[in-house]
């Protein structure tokens, strides 16, 4: 079924992914990913939902997602093969949970590039000669049919470059980063000494005008979906030269950027705001409607060459995340075919060493998702529960792993594991749980439809060739999900609002950490373990 190392396939794959990407390149592929539409949109989207206690959001959202990039890390040295996120539960658990795990990465990935495409879009509508020429958008925010044209241009593109290969990947990506962070620097810089109005922390109801509640309901409506984005280094890991070296340093490094710029944003943008814009609320901080907030405030302070600037990166920045989503989506569906939890073709390396039946697929998807997908503000909550999703599958296979592997040589440990494995998953868990009910129950069905999907696979492979499911030690995987959806049915998050506040905090942190002790439990034995991990260092492993 693997590839083989001298290039060939057993089960039809042929090639073999190429080691070409350096600490460089994995670290800007990661903090390329991080700085992308969020950053354009997430201080405006988090200022409206919790004032400037949204700082806090940002605090506690940096937190827990520094937790659970540090659980990565040590999973993506130990374990360095593409899509990594899909194949450690695989790893723990057996083909079933990593199937569920990989399918939820992968509808986050595909995902993401059509929503950087529609984010550019929407930003650069406003545009005075594109507002004047070019209808893009319908009033609904979506495409219309030169909008989707556009959109269409974009995709391609990110295709071809994901074609060519990953060593072009890398450097185009590259460039784009650095521009992408020094945007952001240089806004916060010139905002902050032109127009600093420090009554703006308080106005508007406080510091907390919508309470805790507001602090945790900003996390998935824009926050965590800014932040997210660390593990694009981890599923590159097949084609990293030393990936046992390289990967937590990328990973650590471009969270802690990320998480820096981000902060020093959200301070930026509440003290530069107009007092009279949010003396009476936050709602509309800058105006209803706007969708450049950044610009505007720039145009504002007399900064105008720096909108200009912002106009630019609002192409830049987003373009540069969807390429990068691109190429990420490939990797996770060429990591499902590489275990036949999905058809054999998605597998199959051509001769420039690239997934391209997967590249191929994450773009035709893209272009369906660009019919029936609403704004950028809408999608996020769906996106952020899914990343959390996959997510928390990595604390409980780092557990089960250190158990069932522990010879295996770990360049970076996470520290005190058996506290911070744990915090990580409660932590993914809460994420989850704060998207909200509508979000939850969505994915809840397309978990439904990629089971289908799995089942078909495994129904159309030969029964010699079937590996052992392991439906014993994914048992706990069900119920967790089921329970997700059902606590966000009975919560505040848009649901019935039937656990009061707090307690229902309390109830998803038990219930996680519940479900965290099954999965431990429940995960495969070392000899089980051995052989998953043994084919895969026949294949790609150094």
């Amino acid at each position: 079924m693997a590839i083989t190392s001298s290039g060939t396939a057993g089960s039809g794959t042929s090639g073999r992914l190429r080691r070409d990407v350096g600490f460089w390149g994995l670290l800007f592929v990661s903090l390329g990913s991080i700085i992308g539409s969020g950053w354009l949109l997430g201080a405006l989207t988090a200022a409206s939902v919790a004032g400037p206690a949204s700082l806090l959001s940002w605090i506690l959202a940096a937190a827990m997602l520094t937790v659970l990039a540090l659980v990565h890390a040590e999973l993506g040295a130990a374990y360095p093969v593409a899509g990594g996120t899909a194949r450690f539960p695989f790893f723990a658990f057996g083909p079933l949970a990593g199937f569920a795990a990989g399918w939820m990465a992968w509808v986050q990935a595909v995902t993401i590039a059509p929503i950087e495409v529609e984010a550019t879009l929407s930003y650069t509508s406003h545009i005075g000669w594109v507002h004047d020429n070019v209808t893009i958008l319908h009033a609904d925010g979506t495409l219309t049919g030169v909008g989707l044209l556009i959109a269409s241009v974009f995709m391609l593109a990110f295709t071809v470059i994901n074609l060519v290969g990953v060593k072009l990947l890398a450097h185009t990506n590259s460039v784009t980063v650095i521009w992408k962070t020094m945007v952001p620097l240089l806004t916060v810089v010139v905002l902050m000494s032109l127009t600093f109005h420090s009554g703006n922390f308080t106005a508007g109801g406080g510091f907390a005008p919508y309470g805790a509640h507001g602090v945790f309901a900003a996390l998935p409506a824009g926050v965590v979906f800014a932040l997210q984005g660390f593990e694009q280094a981890i599923q590159m890991a097949g084609e990293a030269r030393d990936p046992q070296r390289d990967i937590s340093r990328a990973v650590i490094a471009a969270m802690a950027i990320g998480a820096v710029v981000y902060l020093l944003l959200e301070v930026a943008f509440i003290a530069a705001i107009n007092p009279a814009d949010v003396a009476h609320g936050w709602a509309n901080p800058v105006g209803k409607g706007d969708f450049g907030p950044y610009a505007t405030l720039a145009t504002a302070a007399g900064a105008g060459w720096l909108a200009t600037v912002l106009y630019i990166d609002a192409v830049v920045s987003p373009a540069g995340t969807g390429l990068v989503y691109v190429a990420t989506a490939s990797r996770l569906s060429y990591a499902m075919g590489h275990e036949r939890a999905i058809p054999r073709p998605a597998a199959r390396i051509n001769r420039l060493g690239i997934p391209m039946f997967s590249v191929l697929l994450a773009f035709v998807v893209g272009e369906i998702a660009f019919l029936p997908f609403p704004s950028w503000q809408s999608l996020v909550g769906l996106v952020t529960s899914a990343t959390a999703i996959m997510y928390a599958f990595a604390p409980v296979a780092l557990h089960a792993l250190r158990l069932r592997d522990a010879d295996r040589p770990r360049p970076y440990h996470l520290p005190a594991w058996r506290v911070l494995a744990p915090v990580a998953f409660v932590s993914a868990n809460l994420i989850i749980y704060w998207s909200g009910y509508q979000a939850d129950w969505k994915l809840g069905l397309t978990m439904v439809f990629g089971l289908l999907v799995f089942a078909a696979t495994r129904l159309g492979t030969p029964a010699e060739e079937r590996q052992a499911l392991h439906g014993r030690e994914s048992i706990w995987v069900w119920p967790w999900l089921g329970g997700l959806v059902l606590l966000g049915r009975l919560g505040r998050y848009g649901g019935g609002n039937t656990i009061p506040e707090w307690w229902d905090l309390a109830v998803v942190i038990a219930f996680a950490l519940a479900v965290y002790a099954v999965a431990v439990r429940t995960a495969m034995t070392s000899a089980d373990v051995a052989e998953a991990v043994a084919v895969e260092e026949q294949t790609e492993f150094v």
